[in-house]
């Protein structure tokens, strides 16, 4: 069923004013096609390093470039009119130096046309988003599990259970005082993920970390179930097309074999008629 929602192009100002309010609605894209699919049903448009995986078979985020961004950023932009579109700065591109953070989100910036990039980390990139802010660059901070450390964690484990969720809550509180628009919560408890959108002032968008947040963001092919077999807890299937494609190119391959297609209606002769593309 079609959602009526509103065709303005969203701002900054928008998605924070959505604090507390009216829950705020995110996917990724690394495409123009999706790009277009998700625009009017979408808040905010996140260009995921999961990109990586998703489409260029990487293990891990870890080997995504700047580059590699920097173009599904750019095929991203080309087919949103409404979302806003937040971009992620890819694993070393942003750790070195606050100037190494400065130089390279302004790129970011400058050849997407995204309104704000997304980094990892909490107390220990708090100075780094302090610096990219005070310079006009918004950033969306990722605290909980953070893919990019997936080593330090020792895998894609819930973060957050006995002690360890005041130094995540410490995270959170950071990057907020630090000038981060909105916080994405990742593969946290529910108790924990509630506590943090209580007290920090700013949106709080759960992937993995209930319904108690702000606003919810998943991988758009997770939802459309494009992977057979992937299945995250934390993820809601709303189509099974992987296995749908699969069905459909098995259908194809043995038309082919069998010689049932192409068929007559598919073959041009060699009188004109309406329809045909020459």
């Amino acid at each position: 069923m079609s959602v009526a929602v509103e065709t303005k192009a969203l701002t900054l100002p928008d998605i924070v004013a959505r604090k507390g309010k009216d829950r705020i609605v995110c996917l990724t894209a690394y495409t123009t096609p999706v790009a277009q699919l998700v625009d009017r049903h979408c808040d905010v448009v996140l260009v995921g390093d999961s990109v990586g995986m998703v489409l260029h078979g990487l293990p891990s985020t870890l080997s995504v470039t700047l580059d590699m961004m920097i173009m599904h950023g750019k095929a991203v932009r080309r087919g949103l009119e409404r979302a806003m579109m937040v971009v992620d700065m890819p694993f070393g591109s942003y750790e070195g130096s606050r100037e190494q953070a400065f130089r390279n989100a302004a790129r970011l910036m400058a050849e997407t046309g995204c309104a704000a990039v997304k980094l990892e980390g909490g107390e220990t990139m708090a100075e780094t988003i302090r610096f990219l802010t005070a310079r006009g660059i918004p950033v969306m901070a990722h605290v909980g599990l953070t893919p990019q450390s997936v080593n330090v964690f020792g895998g894609y484990k819930v973060q957050g259970r006995g002690g360890d969720a005041d130094r995540i809550f410490r995270d959170a509180i950071a990057v907020a005082e630090a000038g981060a628009f909105a916080v994405v919560l990742e593969k946290v408890t529910e108790p924990l993920a509630r506590r943090i959108t209580e007290e920090v002032t700013i949106p709080t968008i759960g992937i993995g970390a209930s319904a108690a947040c702000d606003g919810q963001i998943l991988v758009v092919d997770d939802i459309l179930g494009k992977f057979t077999g992937f299945r995250p807890k934390f993820v809601k299937r709303y189509a099974e097309l992987g296995s749908e494609a699969e069905t459909a190119i098995a259908a194809y391959a043995a038309d082919v074999r069998e010689g049932r297609f192409p068929a007559a209606e598919h073959v041009f002769d060699d009188t004109h008629k309406a329809g045909d593309i020459a």
